[in-house]
């Protein structure tokens, strides 16, 4: 039995989960992951692949928590496109597949026999598994392998805590099931939203006095757009933790003026490497630094090198490019240090626009555009340019009743004296909204 899941008893009638206004005890819990084992014994073989197909439900924390007890290579996919699900079921090599119907387990078995490395390595020290699929925000989704009890063994001694948390990215995200491991270790309630939009999440944070809301700069962004943030009591909120992006300055500091008594705290952390201990330099600072035991961190020529205890095994799909032969993750973060050791992202390697030669980082165009009152939201790109071989652009989320040609003018002026000539976009575009993935992170068009 795993030290998680016996803490369960201990911490009994306490609230584990709230979904659907619904409420599950530890206890409850600790029940229904035994019952969902002793069934899953019956069809499953210790060290197969498993796959669950949906969000996070009392039920599928529960499958998967058995699914742990029972040594088995799991793969959360939250995906409801058909391709996307067979895709990622032969990627990661499964044996099972389960869904819950009215709250029963659904089994259909695979026919994928062939296993990867990895996955026998695995096997062979009965160790249960985590398979994970990128983003594919910068080609196809790269399938990477934990050693899942390495993973849950990582939150073991934490301190027991009455704390209300809302769980917010999703549950193939290695940022929600690190919130969800977090939640579970130290006994609080984990608040699971119906849906993931601005008015949700408020209504909730409202109605169980949430105190810890994970998010990500984007969606954050969308609490500020809808106002949410008026309709309902927020003042439970002590504490708003945001990653998976970089965060701008410009909205960072309207946020803190928004909820002037919540304190920031910048996570980071990589799909590879697990999520890092950090703190900020202050709540209204995108400083910060990397304070974990089980994480070793260096930059390289600008770019953020991790090496953790919790690091993938590897790759199912993709090479090990990524990773030096003593084992850094180059994790394509930009950064700057100061002095005193703290750090600040400031774009992805992969998202630089190469204007004539001369590089420019998104982020920082962005966070000066931000500055303009009349701007909501905004995103930088790269497109061709016969001349200079990049261009930059601009799509633009403004006010409502703004005047377009006045709001390009202000647009252009204020660029023009705070960046350098080749970082002022020469195409704006108006729209009604930014793009943005199932992820709430920005979706940054490419060079077409």
């Amino acid at each position: 039995m795993s030290w998680l899941v016996e803490n369960f008893k201990k911490f009994g009638s306490k609230i584990a989960i709230i979904h659907n206004d619904e409420k599950y005890t530890y206890k409850d819990l600790y029940n229904k992951i035994n019952e969902f084992l002793n069934e899953i014994k019956k069809e499953i073989k210790i060290g197969e692949v498993v796959a669950i197909l949906g969000d996070y439900s009392f039920e599928n924390i529960a499958l998967l928590l058995a699914l742990h007890l029972n040594k088995n290579i799991i793969v959360p996919i939250t995906s409801t496109k058909g391709n996307e699900i067979k895709e990622r079921l032969k990627e990661a090599n499964c044996d099972k597949v389960i869904r819950i119907d009215n709250r029963k387990l659904i089994i259909d078995n695979l026919n994928y026999k062939d296993k990867h490395q990895f996955i026998k390595t695995l096997q062979k020290k009965k160790h249960s598994g985590l398979i994970l699929f990128s983003s594919g925000s910068t080609g196809k989704p790269k399938a990477m392998i934990h050693d899942f009890d390495n993973l849950v063994n990582y939150y073991k001694g934490k301190k027991e805590k009455n704390i209300n948390m809302l769980i917010f990215l999703m549950f193939d995200h290695i940022g929600g099931l690190n919130t969800l491991l977090n939640i579970l270790s130290i006994g609080a309630t984990a608040i699971i939203p119906k849906n993931r939009n601005a008015d949700e999440v408020c209504k909730l944070i409202e109605k169980y006095k949430i105190r810890v809301l994970p998010a990500s700069p984007t969606f954050l962004n969308l609490i500020l757009i809808s106002k949410s943030y008026e309709k309902y009591d927020l003042s439970s909120l002590k504490m708003i933790t945001y990653g998976t992006e970089p965060m701008p300055e410009t909205l960072l500091k309207r946020l803190k003026q928004t909820f002037p008594k919540v304190r920031f705290l910048q996570t980071f952390g990589t799909s590879e490497t697990g999520i890092a201990n950090t703190y900020s330099k202050s709540s209204d600072s995108t400083f910060m630094k990397i304070d974990d035991p089980d994480i070793e961190y260096k930059i390289v020529n600008g770019e953020l090198w991790l090496r953790s205890k919790t690091q993938v095994l590897g790759y199912l799909n993709a090479p090990m490019d990524s990773f030096t032969e003593d084992g850094w993750f180059k994790t394509g973060d930009l950064v700057e240090i100061t002095d005193d050791g703290y750090i600040r992202i400031i774009g992805r390697s992969k998202e630089i626009i190469n204007v004539g030669g001369e590089k420019v980082l998104p982020q920082e165009v962005e966070t000066i555009i931000l500055e303009i009152p009349e701007v909501i939201d905004c995103i930088v790109y790269g497109e061709r340019n016969p001349i200079t071989g990049q261009t930059v652009v601009a799509d633009v989320v403004i006010k409502d009743g703004i005047d377009k040609k006045e709001a390009k003018r202000k647009i252009r002026k204020h660029c023009i004296k705070k960046l350098d000539n080749y970082k002022v976009p020469t195409k704006i575009n108006f729209l009604e909204e930014i793009n943005i993935g199932n992820r709430f992170k920005k979706i940054r068009r490419k060079d077409a």
